[in-house]
């Protein structure tokens, strides 16, 4: 009896469990219908694009494909006259890791003017990056540039702080890592709402920055 009482027990966490994951994930996906672009030709324009960011080297040495294909897609959209300013968030958390510094050198280097491009050091995760573009850089309507699953996360949270945000899709990533990096996302997207409900403020602010 005792062990039927274990096994009806774990069992219903583990539903539970999925149910959570469940729902989390269909909420966030509801959420982005009708924000998402594949292309510049239907997109909003918005005076800056948010790029989060990612490490620009796989362990490998090889370049992360995720990192390829957003710069990739941030070029496109500021070419096409959809931003005017490109806003890189991501860690530098410390000496030898910063993703924003990366991409601005490769921005510059595919012809991006140096004087359109913005880094956000803070962007530790994605709610601190979509907090930050409000909160220090003054920005209430923005496009996000990443791959769809991890737009789809950032329009909820920035539609949770009452940003105007639409995404813009880079190419997607296949293979055994973006296994990996897609069962993660069923997790981060549950951290969405478990970091609302307890209130959970980015790491850092600081003094404004304005966008011109």
């Amino acid at each position: 009896m005792k062990l039927k009482k274990i096994a009806r027990f774990f069992l219903i966490v583990s539903l539970l469990i999925v149910a959570v994951i469940y729902f989390s994930n269909r909420i966030i996906e509801n959420n982005g219908e009708g924000k998402l672009f594949n292309s510049t030709e239907n997109i909003p324009k918005n005076k800056v694009g948010l790029l989060l960011g990612t490490v620009k080297y796989l362990s490998d040495g090889r370049v992360n494909l995720y990192y390829q294909f957003r710069l990739n897609a941030a070029v496109e959209l500021y070419k096409s006259g959809k931003i005017d300013f490109i806003l890189v968030s991501g860690d530098n958390g410390s000496k030898g890791y910063d993703e924003p510094t990366d991409f601005k050198n490769d921005l510059i280097a595919l012809g991006i003017p140096e004087d359109k491009i913005f880094l956000d050091y803070a962007g530790f995760r994605t709610l601190d990056s979509v907090v930050r573009v409000k909160e220090i850089f003054g920005q209430t309507s923005v496009t996000i540039i990443s791959q769809q699953f991890h737009n789809e996360r950032a329009l909820y949270l920035a539609k949770h702080f009452d940003i105007n945000a639409v995404g813009f899709n880079a190419k997607g990533v296949s293979g055994k890592k973006a296994l990996k990096v897609q069962l993660r996302e069923y997790l981060a997207r549950v951290k969405v709402f478990v970091d609302i409900l307890l209130g959970v403020n980015p790491k850092f602010l600081g003094e404004p920055i304005k966008i011109v």
